[in-house]
């Protein structure tokens, strides 16, 4: 069973972004920059990250969703550098690709890591700006404070009122927390999207997977790829 590649890379977009509502979020002459919003995020502690980094991301979104709308470049400047410093790409990009990461060259790992998260926020990082601040609420943080690794629960609520558990896993590296796996109703991202280009790179090799992703696929495109008849099955 694997994920919806959409509604996991929107998960992934919003994993920092969309855990409290904010109130008086007033608009701004011009969208801030991703480096004067990546201030507020307090990577001290799982909840603290979180708790900051949806504030920052849904205020700039509130005020400004009319011109990411219009002007799709700055709102990937804006997860690049308020979200992305706080997922851990390369701890993740290890997981994905499972058994090939051993086997991959320092070169061909950079390179997946870089087209895949690149891929995913071209393709779907614009369903952040069909999120508001009703949709998601992040639940109490129970883990130990000491503990290395946490797990911060969310619940979103879909289109047609329906509530889905999204929850974030979360660990504690020299540059503070960071997300390195996101479950959708019980499913990790990581171990589905290792099974999908796991079957391709042994169709494919990985040098060709990288190659289309860094051309433009999508991570769902690959995985069709794989599951269609003659397509490595």
């Amino acid at each position: 069973m694997t994920v919806n590649t959409p509604w996991t890379a929107a998960a992934l977009s919003v994993a920092l972004a969309l855990a409290l509502p904010l109130t008086g979020a007033a608009a701004a002459p011009a969208a801030a920059s991703g480096n004067e919003v990546a201030t507020q995020v307090d990577s001290s502690g799982p909840f603290q990250l979180v708790q900051t980094a949806s504030n920052a991301m849904l205020k700039a979104l509130d005020a400004h969703r009319a011109e990411y709308r219009q002007d799709p470049s700055k709102l990937r400047e804006l997860v690049n550098q308020v979200l992305l410093p706080h997922f851990d790409t390369d701890f993740a990009g290890r997981l994905v690709l499972g058994r090939h990461w051993t086997a991959a060259t320092a070169d061909q790992r950079q390179r997946f890591i870089d087209a895949f998260y690149k891929s995913m926020l071209n393709n779907y990082g614009e369903a952040l700006l069909d999120f508001t601040a009703n949709r998601m609420q992040v639940l109490p943080y129970r883990g130990k404070a000491d503990a290395p690794y946490a797990t911060v629960n969310t619940r979103v609520r879909k289109a047609d009122g329906s509530l889905v558990s999204v929850n974030y896993s979360l660990r504690k590296s020299p540059q503070g927390w960071k997300v390195w796996d996101v479950v959708i109703e019980g499913i990790s991202y990581d171990k589905s999207f290792q099974q999908d280009f796991g079957e391709q790179i042994d169709h494919e090799g990985l040098d060709a997977v990288i190659t289309r992703l860094e051309h433009g696929e999508t991570p769902d495109a690959i995985k069709q790829t794989t599951a269609s008849p003659g397509g490595g099955k």
